[in-house]
């Protein structure tokens, strides 16, 4: 080639490389987010998102508008702020938990990605984890297996326990698989478990009563829309028998529980990120696979330990990704 057309040809390419990023870049998206909880409550979630959705281009202000709707514990209310969000309209709703389920019309006509803490098989949102259809996709929080680990924990932790409490919601999809995992580790173990069914808020202070009467060793808290609801009730309660309590999410450490060990829920909330800029992107969500967590920590209260004089094992203590003194 002489060089003057090859000068030439560079001199082209470099007058169209500013259009051919903008090209690449994002269009100008609305995005929803809808949840049944409090602002409050939910938005180191919705920061994690954003944080999530930046690498892919999309920043607010620029060319990202996020509309939050939420219904403040009341789940009749998500129906209508659907609704809300479509007449903006919104491109995408992006939600969590138990508004999920209430989104399941609305998906017929704008696309919706969420975190959901169920099975989403189980629960009738999804028709496989494969191939997910409705035009809904995302990330399940359930993994049934750490339910064993969990008591693997507390046996590390408490060598000599023989009985251990259960507290879980059954109506929650997929907990009978977190229940026959717990089952089958605490035979493993000679543990001996008192299953504690949970669905609604009464069903839980009946299982303070039965709990008063035959206190357990340890409090298992299986992390269910009702528990978590709960969650300072439920390790006031256990802290007031001088009963540690273990379960799966960091908020209950946070809120007093000796140790948790599963999801890192931010992380999920960030992997959404991808589901929804795939999907602004012209995938097909009900052709998109549901993921499972792939990221968990352990978290360890030392100031709870302190207080039932439980002495945390050194080697726990260094495995731990997070230790609240």
């Amino acid at each position: 080639m002489r060089r003057r057309e090859f000068v030439k040809m560079l001199g082209a390419a470099a007058a169209m490389s500013p259009r051919a990023a903008l090209a690449q870049q994002p269009r100008k998206v609305h995005l929803g987010w809808l949840t049944t909880a409090p602002a409050g409550d939910v938005s180191p979630f919705l920061d994690a998102l954003r944080a999530g959705l930046a690498p892919h281009g999309y920043v607010e202000g620029r060319n990202l508008t996020i509309s939050a709707r939420y219904a403040d514990g009341d789940i009749s209310r998500v129906p209508a702020l659907a609704e809300e969000l479509a007449g903006l309209p919104v491109d995408l709703i992006a939600t969590q938990g138990t508004a999920t389920r209430q989104l399941i019309k609305t998906s017929a006509t704008i696309p919706v990605v969420y975190v959901f803490s169920a099975d989403p098989v189980l629960a009738g949102i999804a028709e496989s984890l494969a191939r997910p259809g409705r035009r809904m996709t995302g990330i399940t929080l359930l993994s049934a297996e750490m339910n064993g680990k969990r008591l693997e924990l507390l046996r590390e932790i408490l060598p000599q326990i023989g009985r251990v409490a259960i507290l879980a919601s059954p109506t929650h999809a997929g907990e009978e698989l977190e229940r026959k995992n717990s089952l089958e580790m605490a035979d493993k173990l000679g543990i001996a478990i008192q299953y504690h069914p949970t669905p609604t808020t009464d069903a839980l202070r009946a299982a303070f009563a039965r709990m008063t009467a035959d206190p357990p060793q340890a409090l298992v808290v299986f992390p269910d829309p009702i528990t978590f609801s709960n969650r300072k009730p439920i390790v006031d309660f256990a802290n007031g028998l001088q009963v540690p309590v273990i379960s799966g999410w960091a908020d209950f450490a946070d809120g007093g529980a000796l140790c948790t060990y599963g999801p890192k829920l931010v992380e999920s909330y960030r992997r959404l990120a991808y589901y929804a800029d795939r999907v602004l992107k012209g995938d097909n969500p009900s052709e998109l696979p549901i993921e499972r967590p792939t990221v968990f920590e352990l978290v360890l209260n030392l100031k709870t330990a302190r207080a039932l004089e439980i002495q945390l094992p050194p080697s726990l203590i260094a495995r731990a990704d997070r230790v609240i003194e």
